[in-house]
């Protein structure tokens, strides 16, 4: 096959162009990219060995090397690992294949600063364009294994790239830099120094499982290395890297540096976690747990295709990168490592789904997290709160599918509400502050916070002072339907059923509305009559106290919002009419109580009674069911009035 020109994926080479002019602060990082990649393919290789049998791969010193040249200006990262085939190399080194790739380069270019920048492209795993920082050309030599022929990928970063067959690759990955000259104040240092790459090993991958080794420093002119014999060098290589695992060493044995690169290598995130938890178990069952909890979503956190699960291995041994099992979607945002000791190294995904040690693991990692989070809500509230900002929505998904730990949701949870425009509050603190004589927990579910305190719903609630939690995500459309209280307190939206505010009325009172609601009740069964293909009755409103009407749905009925979200995912609900609510108490609504007695028969009328119950539809962000007709009676009514 000959040499084949490539251009690059429009996105990948705008990328380049970022990494050739270096938005990094700090160019270091390049290495710890490759070894972390490096490190990868080991890791497949060795799980590939242990499925298939007949693999013809070499696997009894799987290592990393590092090379350097200083005369060439050259640095190689090489593995003996998986290696990628021709189609591989095409697909994964000249495309960036991540569906938000445009978003990401667009957040990219708003980044403020390089610690942001960085944080983006970690999130989005293209460590491997940032050899272009340092070099001025990359060249990729790879087998895969179990294949006989090799490939050769080549570019300088320009827009295009070369791919060639190699009859005689060894098996694995070698990545050649020809590196950019010495540059001090742009940050760019000698990465052929032996100190300068053993600083880097050491401050980033130290605790990577495989070992990452370098020849020895070649000794000077007329002295014979250490151990060499007959004046010829030891060849023995030097292992930069302890191979120490992390949660394995006890706390006081490793600093939050440690860990911090510990979740970057694992999560490709650029920027420190925002905690570390650890679990270690004893007994019939042991293992051992290292999560994090990052400082930002991905930007792919809601995507079909997220990957999900922390890094499950077996005496330290590394079995899967993306373990579903030990933790559910609404912590898919968790990243680590789990230690299993009694496991077997041949363990599928279909079993794990079964295995009941990796169940009693589940139970006890999600309560570690959710306790963290009340811990890190009563002790470090300025990190919870950037927890919550992040991860809140996600968390709430946990309100639906994990019944057994909904009531530790519901106390690390904390939403918007009528009492601070800026601070959310959590519901034990919104029923310490409860009114005296106050029953439920009243909230509203809506697009926005604007949306829901300017609607209708809000008014009476607003008058007695009482504060209500503001709904703005999704999930709060669903999740609502399906928790019924707190603390013995229910959950009561402000939009269904009767505003039943008033707990003690006096006589006078009672008396008083009996009296409006005989005085109305001529209205309301025209009007029940007149609109009933639209609603389901027409009543007098307790929560009304500017507007002339709202419509609320029934106190079992799905809200038009939650109807519209099933629809969108193909699932059709049967309609439910809702109730219109009148304000007794506005010109309009007694105007038009007068009129309809006065003269029953007056066609005009029934346009009015249209209107009333279409402005109460466009006051909640409702669609009208005829907007022409609404239209059209609005513009007669107009003329009249000119």
């Amino acid at each position: 096959m000959p040499t084949e020109t490539f251009e690059f994926q429009v996105e990948a080479r705008q990328l380049l162009q970022m990494m050739i002019h270096s938005i990094y602060s700090n160019k270091d990082v390049f290495l710890r990219e490759l070894i972390s990649n490096a490190s990868d393919a080991l890791d497949k290789l060795r799980l590939e060995a242990l499925r298939d049998e007949s693999l013809d791969a070499d696997v009894s010193d799987l290592h990393i090397a590092i090379e350097t040249d200083g005369e060439a200006r050259t640095l190689t990262v090489r593995d003996n690992g998986i290696g990628m085939s021709h189609d591989e190399v095409v697909q994964l080194i000249g495309t960036i294949a991540n569906s938000g790739t445009a978003k990401f380069l667009q957040e990219l270019k708003q980044a403020k600063d390089a610690a942001t920048a960085e944080g983006l492209i970690g999130q989005f795993g293209v460590g491997f364009y940032a050899a272009f920082m340092v070099a001025d050309e990359v060249t990729l030599v790879t087998r895969r294994a179990g294949q006989s022929e090799g490939t050769r990928w080549s570019s300088t970063g320009e827009g295009t790239y070369t791919v060639e067959p190699v009859e005689d690759a060894p098996q694995g990955t070698a990545v050649t830099l020809r590196l950019k000259p010495v540059d001090q104040e742009d940050q760019l240092f000698d990465y052929t120094s032996r100190w300068k790459i053993k600083e880097i090993v050491k401050r980033y991958s130290d605790f990577i499982t495989w070992p990452v080794r370098m020849a020895p420093e070649a000794p000077a002119d007329g002295e014979q290395a250490e151990g060499a014999e007959d004046g010829k060098a030891a060849a023995e290589p030097e292992t930069l890297n302890s191979m120490k695992a992390l949660w394995a060493r006890s706390r006081d044995e490793v600093s939050d540096e440690e860990y911090h690169e510990l979740y970057k290598h694992i999560s490709h995130d650029w920027s420190d976690p925002l905690e570390t938890l650890r679990m270690q178990a004893e007994g019939t069952f042991e293992y051992q747990a290292l999560l994090f909890l990052p400082s930002r979503a991905p930007q792919d956190l809601f995507a079909r295709e997220h990957r999900r699960g922390v890094q499950l291995y077996v005496k330290r041994v590394f079995i899967m990168d993306h373990c579903e099992a030990l933790l559910p979607e609404y912590l898919r945002f968790v990243k680590g490592v789990v230690d299993a000791q009694d496991l077997s190294l041949n363990v599928s995904r279909e079993i794990l789904q079964q295995d009941r040690q990796i169940q009693l693991m589940h139970r006890r990692l999600v309560k570690k997290v959710l306790s963290t989070i009340k811990e890190m809500m009563a002790q470090r509230p300025e990190n919870y709160a950037t927890f919550w900002r992040e991860f809140g929505r996600v968390v709430k998904e946990g309100l639906l599918s994990d019944h057994e730990n909904r009531d530790a949701i519901l106390r690390i949870a904390s939403f918007p509400t009528t009492h601070d425009q800026e601070k959310p509050a959590t519901l034990q603190q919104y029923v310490e502050r409860m009114k005296e004589g106050q029953e439920h927990i009243y909230f509203m579910t809506g697009e926005s916070r604007t949306a829901i305190e300017n609607s209708p719903h809000m008014e009476a609630f607003r008058d007695k002072g009482y504060e209500v939690l503001l709904l703005t995500d999704p999930v709060d459309e669903v999740w609502v339907e399906t928790v019924p209280e707190f603390d013995g307190k229910e959950l009561r939206s402000i939009a269904k059923g009767e505003a039943d505010l008033a707990k003690e009325e006096s006589e006078e009172d009672k008396a008083e509305r009996a009296k409006r609601q005989e005085d109305f009740a001529g209205l309301l069964s025209w009007m029940t009559e007149r609109l009933g293909d639209e609603v389901k009755e027409v009543r007098l409103s307790s929560r009304l106290t500017v507007s002339p009407a709202c419509v609320v749905s029934d106190t079992d009925d799905v809200t038009p919002a939650l109807r519209n979200m099933y629809r969108a995912m193909g699932q059709e609900l049967p309609e439910a009419k809702r109730i219109l609510e009148l304000n007794p108490g506005h010109p309009l609504v007694e105007g038009l109580r007068k009129a309809q007695a006065e003269r029953p028969d007056d066609a005009d009328l029934a346009g009015t009674a249209e209107l009333l119950h279409g402005m109460a539809l466009l006051a909640e962000g409702g669609e009208l069911s005829d907007p022409a007709r609404f239209t059209k009676l609005v513009a007669e009514r107009l003329e009249r009035a000119l």
